[in-house]
């Protein structure tokens, strides 16, 4: 059943990619990768299946991960989350920078459990199972399996899911398509059905289904495969596969799956995001997602009560905690930022190391949303050594970003720099302007960001512009073949390399999103 009311894909926007879902009564909850971002792994909440609100993360904690360290596009991939006699449970996979001295592996599994859906969950145990994307399968007697890439993989846990009772065994290798992976196993009326991601996570992913009467096989494909694929490349969502299915309290089946929103051309700046279809089971027991029809843009809704969430567009730091769309990129030093020593701001310390480093700290950034936005931070900055500077930044990576604000160097001025492909360029600067409290502006528009500064909120100066922003896509770097996050933005401090410390308050953070059909 759908009701009259419709929505638009994708349901959950930004970089939300590789969706696992599960419902618990009326209540639905997801995850979603996080890479090297922190705290990590994404929880969400929904009533309704399109509105969503994020929660929480999985590991909050410095000393339950460390991917200080961690490669771009490294860390956390995709999680799964499962619900069990009372227990929450979150299986992600820990991708590792590569084969390192000492170390025999890239991956290994991580398992954590909770007795609510948002935390606080048990410190991560490690499963030395070397692969991507684990799920959790509970039989019907009880028996716990991890259920993992290439294909769809089993290995038998413990009852407690802290420790590996069999070898890996693969009972569906797919349909013969490139990187099988994001394994799902259902069971209904008396059949497993395997559900796997086929064709790698860019244009031409797509969802294959396969089922059998015994858990370990042998699987037939079904007959409507890829039940999910773009197949119009001029369509608004692309990129759509790695799925899950949940069945709603009253009955009806949903798919959520990844997909990416181009922007002028095969570029998708906002990363893989969420989206949502209807799922119908076929007379002869398989399932069509869409009627086969590919993603939806538009899609009649679930026939679930509407349940609106907040929107946390704006962020005045009055709070003691940081809001749940905040994130690090890798772990904080939780010395050098603060919502408390100046309340109403959020304080950060200049650091030693600029954002083209694993070693910078406290770039603090969210989700960009929308194609058309624009982000304000009003901020209070006394540099006095050549190198401090603070401000905004539209972040991609170490190697792709762009960052402006004021900087010192003989004196205050506004500054635009982009990281483009590691190639760092000053695009536009002022004289020297005066410090103290600032406003800065970033609008965007597609491809093109205008950067402007304000005394007062209301008279703005523009510094410069930058027409061609592909570079902050998945898509943008080619020769840089892990890029699976998407572009983010927020503030950051540092000190140029000076080792000055000194603080940047910013008094608040406001996104505005605009009419993506303008």
């Amino acid at each position: 059943m759908i009701s009259n009311r419709t929505y638009r894909n994708p349901v959950h926007r930004g970089f939300y990619p590789d969706p696992s879902i599960i419902r618990v009564g009326e209540d639905y909850y997801m995850v979603n990768s996080t890479f090297q971002y922190f705290p990590a792994i994404a929880i969400s909440h929904s009533r309704d299946l399109v509105h969503w609100e994020t929660i929480g993360h999985a590991i909050t904690s410095n000393d339950y991960l460390d991917i200080s360290d961690i490669y771009d596009s490294h860390g956390i991939w995709a999680p799964d989350i499962s619900y069990h006699d009372g227990v929450f449970y979150i299986f992600a996979p820990l991708r590792l920078n590569g084969l390192e001295p000492g170390k025999t592996v890239m991956r290994r599994q991580l398992v954590m459990k909770a007795e609510r859906p948002e935390g606080p969950y048990s410190k991560p145990i490690c499963l030395e199972v070397d692969d991507i994307d684990p799920s959790h399968f509970v039989d019907d007697d009880g028996s716990h399996y991890l259920v993992i890439a290439p294909g769809v993989t089993l290995v038998k846990l413990s009852d407690d899911c802290d420790r590996v009772l069999s070898e890996p065994v693969t009972v569906w290798a797919g349909t013969g398509e490139r990187c099988p992976e994001g394994p799902h196993i259902l069971k209904k009326d008396g059949y497993y059905y395997a559900i796997l991601a086929e064709g790698g996570t860019g244009y031409g992913h797509r969802i294959s289904v396969a089922r059998s009467k015994h858990l370990y096989g042998p699987y037939e494909p079904s007959p409507y495969n890829p039940v999910m694929m773009q197949k119009d490349p001029n369509a608004k969502i692309q990129r759509t596969g790695h799925g899950k299915l949940v069945q709603t309290q009253k009955g009806d089946w949903w798919m959520v799956y990844l997909c990416g929103r181009p922007n002028q051309g095969n570029f998708t700046t906002l990363g893989r995001e969420t989206a949502l279809d209807p799922v119908r089971w076929t007379e002869d027991g398989w399932f069509l997602v869409n009627e086969g029809r590919g993603p939806s843009e538009i899609q009649y809704a679930p026939n679930l009560p509407e349940h609106l969430v907040p929107v946390r567009d704006f962020d005045d730091f009055d709070s003691s905690s940081l809001g749940p769309d905040w994130q690090f990129v890798r772990n904080p030093d939780n010395s050098a930022w603060s919502l408390t020593e100046r309340p109403g701001y959020l304080r950060i310390w200049t650091g030693d190391w600029d954002l083209n480093l694993r070693k910078a700290k406290n770039t603090l950034v969210r989700r960009e949303k929308d194609h058309r936005y624009t982000a304000i931070t009003k901020l209070e900055f006394h540099p006095s050594r050549n190198g401090e500077e603070a401000g905004l930044t539209c972040y991609y990576s170490t190697t792709t970003y762009i960052k402006f604000g004021i900087v010192y160097e003989d004196g205050p001025r506004m500054r635009l720099i982009e990281n483009r492909g590691g190639v760092v360029t000053v695009v536009a600067e002022t004289e020297t302007v005066s410090a103290g409290v600032v406003y800065l502006r970033v609008q965007t528009r597609s491809q093109t960001r205008m950067f402007s500064y304000s005394y007062d909120g209301e008279q703005w100066t523009t510094v410069g512009q930058i027409d061609d922003c592909t570079f902050l896509s998945d898509e943008g770097v080619p020769q840089e073949r892990k890029r699976h996050t998407g572009t983010m933005v927020g503030i950051y401090a540092n000190n140029g390399g000076c080792g000055s410390r000194i603080p940047a308050d910013f008094d608040w953070f406001r996104y505005i999103p605009e009419d993506e059909e303008v």
